[in-house]
């Protein structure tokens, strides 16, 4: 499963509709990126201003009060403390305590750090106090009074109703100053937005979904603008691959101006390469059958000779005339065999030959199950297989068959154990008329075109033919030679597409 998923995974990234919704898949997502970044700043850049525009009234009244309280007698403080608990419009909780008040501030954050420093500058500028005790503590952990007394144990009238909002807990800032050798003025209070601490972030669930969905979206109309766009070419390659294997078929002029002229130039080249075809066919035909009645007249003449050396000479000329007429009679007629693709059970096919070679006392040995049918020209492909199962029991006396088919290819290996052919002429023997032996005598019955037309009609699919010597194959995994014998084997590929 997984090497299918990873198949169609590496056709997706190598097909051109694959590769343009990778682009415009990176495109938007970078896109969305950058305009998230550039807002998510700006939003960074407003929070600070609005703290900041927040932050400096807040000091000057938390100046002014600290001013008002310093500036009354010892005696009169206590009196005015309750009054201070609503004041222009903040609320504020102010005692004096015999020490410093311990408190545990919350973790730092660039609006925190804004606040502070505003209210040291103010404080500072105002006051000409420089060492403020400034801190943020959460309300259930707010020390008053002394590091042993919490808020949340006063009576509720001693400050719940100023820095309280059940069932919230925003953070309460908190001002320590010292007034003198043993008193600190004590102050807490809650910012007019007592939530700019909490450091939500901006890019919530919603708005995750909001950035997804129109990613989707884009993703959705590209595709199908994509699919438009290159459907053309997807026909045109098809149409190109079933021409190249004998199949030819018009395309349909329609689409954008571009795509109807491509399949228009594309109609014509199918129609004057099939004209040529036709009419390479029809010259050998006539050649043929031209050529038929001299060499029959030159014979009958040549028989009539007195001279038996004379004689004899013209007569082998005049047949290997008549034999190199006849080979390339049946190279174009067996190479373009005018048949429909159908489903072909190769199997099968195997099978009637090594019963054929059973009756010639020959061996033929099958390996391997095809999957399912190919589809292909039947009698080219029986052409195929008999041409290069006949070279194997020729020369090797019988013939190994492995089948190795699956969804991407049809693979099939003829061996046998003849001589072999020479590694620099491998791929010679595949020109027409080509036979290593100098003495015809061994094969009369051969022109040396089976492999010439055996890789032909598998080009004509698609696929290719190829020999290699059965000594010079390699274990991959351990680079050896797989069997140490002599022989030649054959492997024809056809792709199932």
């Amino acid at each position: 499963m997984m090497a299918v998923m990873r198949s169609k995974m590496q056709k997706l990234l190598q097909s051109l509709s694959g590769q343009i919704l990778i682009v415009m898949t990176v495109g938007v997502a970078l896109a969305q990126f950058i305009s998230s970044s550039i807002w998510l700043k700006q939003l960074d850049a407003d929070a600070e201003q609005n703290v900041r525009e927040v932050s400096q009234p807040m000091a000057f009244r938390v100046a002014a009060t600290i001013s008002y309280f310093s500036s009354l007698p010892k005696s009169y403080r206590h009196i005015v403390i309750d009054q201070l608990q609503d004041m222009g419009g903040t609320r504020f909780f102010v005692t004096v305590n015999k020490e410093e008040i311990i408190i545990n501030d919350l973790p730092d954050s660039p609006l925190k750090d804004i606040v502070i420093q505003e209210f040291r500058h103010t404080l500072s500028k105002q006051l000409g106090i420089t060492n403020p005790q400034i801190a943020f503590s959460s309300p259930d952990d707010l020390h008053v009074i002394s590091n042993e007394i919490k808020l949340v144990d006063l009576p509720e009238r001693w400050g719940h109703h100023s820095l309280l909002v059940k069932p919230l807990t925003p953070p309460i800032l908190v001002i320590q100053i010292p007034i003198n050798n043993d008193e600190w003025l004590y102050l807490a209070t809650l910012m007019p937005d007592p939530y700019f601490l909490e450091g939500a972030s901006p890019i919530s669930a919603e708005r995750l979904f909001s950035l997804a969905a129109s990613i989707i979206t884009v993703l959705i109309l590209s595709l199908l603008v994509i699919r438009r766009v290159t459907r053309p070419l997807a026909t045109l390659a098809k149409a190109a691959e079933q021409f190249g294997q004998g199949d030819w078929r018009p395309l349909q002029e329609i689409g954008s101006t571009e795509v109807r002229n491509t399949a228009h130039a594309f109609n014509d080249m199918q129609t004057r390469l099939q004209r040529y075809l036709n009419d390479r066919e029809r010259l050998f035909a006539s050649i043929s059958h031209d050529l038929k009645t001299p060499i029959t007249r030159l014979r009958l003449r040549a028989e009539m000779l007195d001279e038996d050396n004379v004689r004899d000479a013209m007569i082998r000329d005049l047949e290997d005339l008549d034999m190199l007429v006849k080979g390339a009679l049946q190279s174009v007629k067996e190479t373009d065999i005018h048949e429909n693709r159908v489903e072909v059970n190769i199997q099968n096919m195997l099978l009637d030959m090594q019963s054929s070679a059973e009756l010639a006392k020959k061996s033929i040995q099958i390996h391997g199950v095809l999957q399912s049918p190919y589809i292909g020209k039947p009698f080219a492909i029986k052409r195929c297989l008999g041409n290069l199962i006949d070279n194997a029991l020729f020369y090797g006396k019988s013939a190994k068959v492995y089948i190795d088919d699956n969804e991407e290819r049809l693979c099939i290996r003829i061996q046998d154990e003849g001589p072999g052919i020479p590694q620099d002429k491998l791929d010679k023997v595949f020109q027409p008329y080509t036979r290593l032996g100098l003495d015809h005598s061994m094969h009369p019955s051969g022109m040396g075109l089976g492999l010439s037309i055996a890789r032909n009609i598998a080009r004509a699919h698609g696929g290719e033919v190829i020999l290699r010597n059965l000594d010079s194959l390699v274990d991959t995994a351990s680079d050896a030679p797989v069997e140490q014998r002599a022989g030649l084997e054959a492997v024809i590929t056809l792709p199932r597409h």
